[in-house]
């Protein structure tokens, strides 16, 4: 296990928020965690595609149904991507050296993304088809 950084690590937790600020800072940790995650280069591709993609659904005469099924997957790609940076993230921590479970790991988080990736073209290959 490696020391801790600079990261923060070994510094006291601070007090939990509750109320209206539980709100606020819990808004703040996710856009933390958007600018975190727009540091990966897949992520950061994968946002480009999603306009790209709006005008493809939208050439290609997708419904309104369409379109908020496309809307859920982008955002649960998001979702997934995050998940798979925090795993991956968590893992580099852990070990510096190649380790079995950190490919395991990090296999699996990729393979998380790659099912939703998946999914928008089983989605896309439906609405052109239909």
């Amino acid at each position: 296990m490696t020391p801790p950084n600079e990261s923060g690590a070994g510094r006291p937790k601070p007090p939990r928020k509750t109320g209206l600020s539980h709100f606020f800072a819990a808004a703040s940790y996710s856009i933390g965690g958007f600018q975190r995650l727009l540091q990966e280069s897949a992520f950061r591709q994968e946002l480009l595609a999603m306009p790209v993609m709006v005008l493809v659904y939208w050439a290609i005469g997708a419904s309104i149904t369409e379109f908020a099924l496309f809307a859920m997957l982008a955002l649960l790609l998001i979702a997934t991507e995050a998940l798979n940076t925090a795993i991956e993230c968590i893992v580099d921590k852990l070990t510096n050296e190649w380790a079995q479970f950190a490919k395991e790991a990090k296999d699996l988080g990729s393979l998380a993304v790659m099912c939703v990736l998946l999914s928008h073209g089983v989605l896309l290959l439906y609405v052109a088809l239909t």
